[in-house]
Parts: C-alpha cells; sequence; structure tokens
C-alpha cells in the first residue's frame, strides 16, 4: 500500500475528528463544507479505508479512522516540534497554541493572562476553550489545560503554577436565618450548594483540618455546574459553598460573605498539564512560564 497522505489533509482530519462534524469544521477553519468532504475523500483515497460513519448530524471515527487519527497526531506533534527544534534559536515562540480550562477561573483569571502572553508574543495563535468537565488532552487537541484541583491521569506532565485553596464561606443573611455551623457534622444540617467541579465528587466535600482530611456529604436546595452561580446564590444567602480563595476574596474583604469553619479548606492548587510528548515544546515552555510569573506578579498566591 502506497500510503502518501498530505499534512494539511491530516490535520483537517484530526480537527473533524475532534468536532465530529464537517459543517462545523467548515466553520472553524473558514472554508466550504464541500472543501471539507472533498479532502477528506481525497484522505480515504490516499489511506484506502473509509475513515468516518456518517450520519445525517454527525460523523463518527471508523475502526481504521481511530487507527489513523492516533497516528495522524502523533505525525503532526512531531512536525511541529521539528519546526520549534530548527527555530529554537528565535526568540519569540510562534504557531498554534490550544488551551483549555474551567470557565469560572478561565474567564476571570486566565483570560486576562493570555491576553498578555498574546501581546508580548503575538506570533502565537492562542485558541482557548473552557469546559466544566475533565478534558482529553490527546484526543480533544488540546496541547496545555490549566486546571484548578487534583491531576489524576497518568502520561501527562503537571507543573505547579500557583498556589490556591477553597474555603467555606456563607452571607450574613443565611448565618442570621440558620445560624453558624460549629463543626463540620453541623453541615449536614445546614443548607450547602455543591456544584459539579471538574476534579470533585458532587455533594462529597473534602477537607484538611486539625484532624486531617476528613470527607462529608452535603447537600442542599440548589446545586450547579457553574461556580459563578454558585457565588451569587451564597451572596444572596441561599446557603454555603466551598469555593476557591481567588473567587469569593473580594466578597470576604466586603463583608458579602462570611468564613465558615476557617480552621478547614481543601487544597486547590493550580496547574499546567500537558501531554508528556510536548515536554519539548517552545510554546508550552513559555506559555507556562509566564503564567507561573503573571500569576505570582498579580497576587494570586497571596490570596491564601
Amino acid at each position: 500500500m502506497n500510503i502518501r497522505p498530505q499534512l494539511d489533509d491530516l490535520r483537517l482530519f484530526c480537527v473533524v475528528a475532534r468536532n465530529r462534524s464537517f459543517a462545523e469544521t467548515a466553520r472553524e477553519l473558514g472554508v466550504s463544507k464541500a472543501v471539507v468532504s472533498k479532502r477528506i475523500a481525497l484522505l480515504e483515497a490516499a489511506v484506502q479505508e473509509r475513515l468516518f460513519h456518517r450520519t445525517t448530524r454527525n460523523v463518527f471515527l471508523t475502526a481504521q479512522g481511530e487507527i489513523v487519527h492516533q497516528w495522524a497526531q502523533r505525525i503532526l506533534e512531531d512536525v511541529d516540534l521539528m519546526g520549534e527544534a530548527i527555530s529554537r534559536e528565535k526568540a519569540a515562540p510562534s504557531g498554534l497554541l490550544r488551551i483549555c480550562s474551567s470557565t469560572g477561573f478561565g474567564r476571570s483569571r486566565l483570560a486576562p493572562a493570555l491576553s498578555a502572553l498574546a501581546r508580548q508574543f503575538p506570533q502565537l495563535e492562542i485558541q482557548v476553550e473552557l469546559f466544566d468537565r475533565l478534558v482529553d488532552l490527546v484526543d480533544e487537541g488540546f496541547q496545555l489545560d490549566i486546571r484548578i484541583g487534583h491531576v489524576h491521569e497518568g502520561n501527562v506532565i503537571k507543573r505547579r503554577i500557583a498556589r490556591n485553596r477553597r474555603v467555606l464561606c456563607a452571607a450574613p443573611s443565611y448565618v442570621e436565618r440558620f445560624g453558624m455551623p460549629q463543626s463540620l457534622e453541623d453541615l449536614k444540617a445546614h443548607r450547602c450548594i455543591p456544584i459539579r467541579e471538574r476534579d470533585q465528587d458532587f455533594g462529597r466535600w473534602e477537607l484538611e483540618g486539625p484532624e486531617g482530611l476528613v470527607a462529608i456529604k452535603v447537600s442542599g436546595p440548589l446545586s450547579a455546574n457553574n461556580g459563578e452561580i454558585v457565588r451569587q446564590w451564597a451572596i444572596d444567602g441561599h446557603g454555603i459553598i466551598l469555593r476557591s480563595t481567588w473567587d469569593i476574596s473580594r466578597e470576604i474583604e466586603a463583608g458579602a460573605l462570611l468564613p465558615v469553619l476557617p480552621q478547614y479548606f481543601q487544597q486547590a492548587d493550580v496547574w499546567a498539564v500537558y501531554p508528556s510528548r510536548l515536554s519539548v515544546s517552545a510554546k508550552v515552555k513559555v506559555c507556562v512560564e509566564f503564567l507561573e510569573q503573571w500569576f505570582d506578579q498579580t497576587g494570586m498566591n497571596e490570596r491564601l
């Protein structure tokens, strides 16, 4: 078999595999759907295999498509790294850098940092997507995940870029109505507002305190998968929340939220997570080091 696929077709193929849609890929790349279909057909002819199952709304990788996808990702990463190695003497990194993070942190903290990064390194093409779920970096085509909390996966490199912790708090109106908890056991009788964090079991809070690590099951009439909603509900007096210090420090300083059981906290440092194959990537290295300096200079580490 004489397989000679074009690199641009492999890149387009990976985008289709990520989006599971020819139309969405066409919109992302700024080309017509007909162009996407034609180039996928050329790639299928080159490898002599059908790569996608097609439905009226989505496309899905075939078994052979999965094999091609795995190899295409490796090939494209190697080509990118080769280019970086050749031009490593250049002062400014360049090329596409796809980054993901959680919604709240991404909007309030990561976005300003990446704005500064883009000004300093204008040759970088930065794409950011925000999720309130764990992301498979390799399968979804991301080179860097800026994550709060624990990193459980293998075959990734993690680097702590800021120290952070989650703390308990509630509005003065809530405390006036329901009282201030005096122990972790008291939380079981209180209205807590759980959130579906990327690194946490829903409604189960693991906290460090005088007796070590303790887990407690909490509940309440309200819950969400978005930190901004949960914070506002707490300010409105609906219950007790467990939130990162960077997210609620201003409200605590202003008295809109009160610390609850301040002897307890949850460690939730900020990590840069990336595939081990990208450990030599110049643009990933520059971005991670820049974010570490940015968060330190903007006082995130001081909000503990």
